[in-house]
């Protein structure tokens, strides 16, 4: 099955760790609806930006498998709403400054080149927040806006 033109379910629902620890990671109808508003909104207009393939490292996690990799219990990946991408930085700034998203976030690499993008749609709401993270001295990811 195909959410969108280049992204396939299977690939969505891919995780290396649900697969090792026997974890299900099937959607249910509504999180592929969620899931294929996210790539028809976000990924494919950033897909004919770049004219080349797109690696989703992470898409949808069942609560279970959200739980066994200390997710957020709020995670939207939970809801097929979200997705990790390897993308660049001029890639991150295509969304930002033309994609309707709820939720953008730079994380981690350095001021060139982010080590992923976590991008967010969701079908009520779509609040533009734009965050960075990064470690704190104590070594805990923190959230910070993005300049």
């Amino acid at each position: 099955m195909k959410l969108s033109k280049h992204v396939s379910l299977a690939e969505f629902e891919h995780s290396n760790t649900a697969k090792s620890k026997g974890i299900s990671n099937a959607m249910n109808e509504e999180q592929i609806n969620n899931a294929k508003l996210l790539c028809e909104k976000i990924f494919e207009p950033l897909r004919g930006y770049r004219n080349a393939p797109i690696k989703i490292s992470s898409g949808f996690r069942s609560k279970a498998l959200n739980t066994a990799i200390r997710g957020s219990q709020t995670s939207q990946h939970s809801k097929g709403e979200a997705m990790d991408l390897k993308i660049n930085k001029d890639e991150f700034l295509y969304i930002k400054n033309n994609l309707p998203f709820d939720q953008l976030i730079y994380e981690f690499g350095n001021e060139d080149h982010p080590a992923w993008v976590h991008v967010s749609y969701s079908k009520t709401r779509q609040r533009g927040q734009v965050l960075r993270a990064v470690k704190n001295s104590a070594g805990k990811t923190v959230y910070l806006p993005y300049k």
